[in-house]
């Protein structure tokens, strides 16, 4: 059956009243001159990045000394121009948010300011990186190589892509680490947000499900497994009942920590000392000291079938 084109002319109407939303309903669009950042560009420059942070892995093949050089120096000035104009709109867009009328500043040289300074920790980033690579290859029997992790591993991906959108977190950049990392979490299942501050030799395996909070805190020589979650155990509210913002809502976990599968800990105030072990779907809303392991009490597995019966756990385990 064909399409009956008269019923078209209700169209302009129902557009009427999707515009009129736009004034009902102010809070959820973006209706102006000042542009936001753009998604596509940003995801975009995570690529570029990442082309420049592991050279010869994705797009360019043929890399060598003699050549890469010239390929990186075109991918840095290509970033320094597009970080620019993407930062200043979101800086701009920011400013005006909060003082539309008091809005003088040269976006643009205060973005391409902020570029620069994100460019130059590249070097220091690749340090890291290599470590966390290094972390994987030493906490996962399964892997050959390191070009495996850098190719096939989720949480190497989201942890370069944290990397890259802390470090614009910390230069106070808004919009784009979220758009960041957002777009890690989408890919990989693994929600880090930028604000967390994570140290060195850092692995996340597997990974499906990981939750690191904005406040997080962790150490160095982490390892954390699939289903983690490091979030806040409440959210304190003020006189008028809306959220404070701005307070310590996550745990700390201290240096050579293993946390695995599914356990939760939770809370600004609960740290995990060094040198722990969380075990497997474990619930944690205090602090435990260092060198201590966490793990439930093994529960009594019943088969049904014939000739099953039912499984004594093997021993016992307490905080």
């Amino acid at each position: 059956m064909a399409s009956d084109f008269r019923l078209k002319e209700q169209l302009p109407e129902l557009t009427e009243r999707i515009v009129a939303t736009y004034r009902a309903a102010g809070s959820i669009h973006h209706l102006g001159h000042c542009p936001l950042p753009n998604h596509d560009a940003v995801v975009s420059i995570v690529e570029d990045l990442k082309e420049v942070l592991f050279p010869g892995y994705r797009r360019r093949e043929g890399l060598h000394l003699g050549n890469v050089e010239f390929y990186v120096g075109d991918l840095i000035d290509r970033l320094h121009d597009r970080l620019t104009t993407q930062i200043a709109r979101a800086l701009r867009h920011e400013a005006r948010a909060h003082a539309p009328d008091e809005c003088d500043e040269d976006f643009e040289a205060l973005g391409q300011a902020k570029t620069l300074l994100f460019l130059d920790k590249i070097p220091a980033l690749r340090e890291t990186l290599a470590l966390d690579v290094q972390a994987a290859y030493d906490g996962d029997p399964a892997v050959r190589t390191f070009d495996e992790i850098i190719f096939c591993y989720p949480g190497l991906e989201a942890v370069t892509v944290y990397r890259i959108a802390h470090e614009l977190h910390e230069l106070d950049v808004p919009f784009i680490p979220r758009i960041m990392t957002e777009w890690a979490h989408s890919k990989t299942g693994i929600d880090i947000h930028p604000g967390a501050t994570i140290g060195k030799y850092f692995f996340i395996d597997h990974g499906t499900g990981v939750v690191i909070g904005e406040t997080c805190e962790i150490g160095d020589h982490v390892k954390l497994y699939q289903g983690v979650t490091l979030g806040a155990l409440s959210f304190q509210t003020d006189a008028d009942g809306h959220l404070v913002r701005g307070e310590k809502r996550h745990p700390t976990i201290e240096d050579h920590v293993v946390i695995y599968a599914n356990a939760t800990v939770l809370g600004g105030l609960t740290v995990v000392g060094h040198d722990s072990v969380i075990g497997s779907s474990v619930w944690l809303t205090r602090s435990v000291p260092p060198r201590t392991t966490v793990v439930l009490e093994k529960p009594n597995l019943k088969m049904r079938g014939e000739g099953a019966e039912e499984l004594k756990p093997q021993a016992n385990y307490q905080i």
